[in-house]
Order: structure tokens, then sequence, then C-alpha cells
């Protein structure tokens, strides 16, 4: 595993609490979890985002592949569900923390690609097969989907 692929990076502002940091995948989700931890604790857990799944967490300025390329490398053209799953890890890369049925759709629209029949039907498939769990409004991505994706 190359040095970049084990390393993550995360900025984020929770109230008036503010965290950043970059580390090993593993030690950056357990901060991560005590931060909003400490803001459950001050009350701001309104304001928390959802981070689920903070070892998919990389660096927006680092990725910079666009959508097409990335759903052709991840063999995702002719099969929704598959571009569904590339789709959502795409914006994990380019700093998403909170992934939606919509933000997919979105994505896709704005990229011009082939747009899916059902997103919420494709969630549901990636669900029953481990590649996505659900999280109170939106999903994760989870390390079987990571796996499947060839990233895990």
């Amino acid at each position: 595993m190359s040095d970049k692929a084990a390393t993550a990076k995360v900025q984020i502002t929770i109230g008036s609490l503010n965290f950043s940091a970059e580390g090993e995948q593993e030690w950056l989700a357990s901060q991560l979890a005590m931060v909003i931890e400490a803001a459950n604790a001050k009350g701001l857990a309104h304001a928390a985002p959802a981070v689920a799944n903070s070892d998919a967490l990389t660096c927006q300025s680092e990725f910079s592949v666009s959508l097409a390329t990335y759903i052709r490398e991840k063999k995702a053209d002719s099969n929704q569900n598959q571009r569904f799953l590339a789709t959502a890890r795409w914006l994990q890369h380019r700093g998403s923390m909170e992934l939606t049925t919509s933000a997919v759709t979105k994505a896709l629209t704005e990229n011009q690609q082939k747009r899916l029949a059902n997103a919420s039907e494709c969630l549901n498939q990636n669900t029953k097969k481990g590649f996505c769990e659900k999280s109170g409004k939106g999903f994760y991505i989870t390390p079987e989907g990571l796996k499947h994706l060839g990233e895990g």
C-alpha cells in the first residue's frame, strides 16, 4: 500500500469547533470521532456533519480525476449499481462528507454522465450487497464497497 493511500486529511467546522488533521486513516477516524463527541457534549450535535465512513476521507485538492474517467477506471459504464457506487466514491474523493442519492444524481447530471433510472433502487441494491449502509438521511460506502471498487 502506498503512503498516499494510507493517509488522509480532514478539515471540518462544527459550530464554533474547528478540527483539521492529517494522518493515517485509522488514527484520523478515531480523532474525528472524539471531535464529534466533543461537539455533542457542547450541544453542537445539530450542526455535526454525517461522518460514518471517515476511513474514506481524502483531500479534495489532491483528487482531480474527472467523473467520466473515474467511472471508466472502475468499469462502471454499463452497470447502474456500479455507476452509483463509483459516483458516490468519486464524491468522497472530492471532499463530500455527506452522501445522498440526490448528490449522486446531481453529480452525474452536472458531469454529463448517463443518468440512473432509479437512484434509490441503486442504493438499495448496493446496500443488499453490503457495499453501502444507510445512515440518517444519507449513506456511506462500507469497506466491502471500497474493496469492490478496488480501493480496499
